[in-house]
């Protein structure tokens, strides 16, 4: 059985143990204030463009055939 080299800290241990929690949880999701539509935090709205009340162009969108 293997045998840890070396002791692994509580930051190391707390910040593991965060992100198994956060991926949980799933993707944190937020309302467009522009067209109501539902948007991953920190990213452009892929319906109308609008990112912090700016527009950063309309995003392209994948045309199913």
């Amino acid at each position: 059985m293997a045998i840890p080299k070396r002791k692994v800290s509580h930051a190391k241990t707390a910040k593991r143990y965060a992100q198994w929690i956060k991926s949980l949880k799933g993707p944190e999701l937020t309302i467009c204030p522009h067209c109501s539509e539902v948007v991953m935090t920190y990213r452009a709205c892929p319906e109308c463009g609008y990112y912090r009340g700016r527009s950063v162009g309309k995003l392209a969108k994948k045309e199913e055939e």
